[in-house]
């Protein structure tokens, strides 16, 4: 199956004959921690806050699929439960590990010798990353744009085209076993999303990722689709978090 943009989507297409997928980034992990892979308390707020926002707004969910990290399945669930309190029935949780975030400590590990030279404290930023936030995130979207530039490719560690690969099968199989009246939360992460922008859009790897930093926790990207078609409607939206007027509920890791 060929995942196909289409520029002319609602000019050829009704509301009764396409679905939505709403991409749902995890809730804020736990950054510094010796697990990141664990909502911070934050995070679990971001999420009930969300699933709240879906039951205020009536949007009926028929399939719902997650990555297989923990943040995005507990992101999944939290806003689950919101929706449980609601008329409809919902339906069980799947997973498709193709919707995981990129190895970033792979790349990290990869790429960092060769950095060294040029940034002789980067080993110590990016062990002590939540002490030095914002040189960490500089160094990180250095190594970043190294990775998907092609030009550092190491062996063993994924290529920036090859985890794009990954997550068009992903959604290749959404897509062939979705009805086209479906409402359709992916549960999943910004590198994720970021590799989807630049399926759909056709946008360049490093433009896509200039979009991912700006991704917030929980925020909902919205896909239409119809068959192989599929066009991007929505990108970041988190007003349910600006809503609460609560600045520290709008984070970016």
């Amino acid at each position: 199956m060929i995942l196909i943009p289409s520029r002319n989507f609602h000019r050829t297409g009704t509301v009764a004959n396409v679905g939505s997928i709403y991409l749902i980034r995890h809730g804020q992990a736990s950054f510094g921690a010796d697990d990141y892979d664990v909502l911070s308390p934050i995070g679990i707020r971001q999420a009930e806050v969300l699933g709240a926002h879906l039951v205020e707004l009536g949007i009926r969910i028929d399939h719902s699929l997650s990555g297989a990290l923990r943040r995005q399945q507990h992101t999944a669930s939290a806003v689950l439960q919101q929706l449980s309190g609601s008329a409809q029935a919902l339906p069980d949780l799947q997973v498709d590990a193709a919707f995981n975030e990129f190895d970033a400590d792979a790349v990290i590990r990869s790429l960092l010798p060769d950095l060294l030279e040029q940034e002789p404290e980067a080993l110590h930023v990016l062990r002590n990353g939540a002490q030095h936030r914002a040189e960490f995130q500089r160094l990180f979207a250095l190594l970043i744009g190294r990775w998907i530039s092609g030009e550092y490719d190491q062996p063993g560690l994924q290529s920036w085209p090859a985890f794009v690969e990954q997550v068009q099968g992903g959604l290749t199989r959404l897509l062939q076993q979705a009805d086209h009246k479906h409402n359709i939360a992916v549960f999943t992460s910004g590198g994720t999303i970021a590799a989807l922008l630049q399926l759909i859009t056709g946008v360049p790897a490093d433009k896509a990722f200039e979009l991912n930093w700006q991704i917030v926790n929980t925020s909902l990207s919205c896909l239409k689709f119809r068959g192989s078609q599929v066009t991007l409607a929505s990108f970041n939206s988190h007003v349910h978090l600006q809503l609460m007027k609560e600045p520290e509920l709008i984070t970016y890791r």
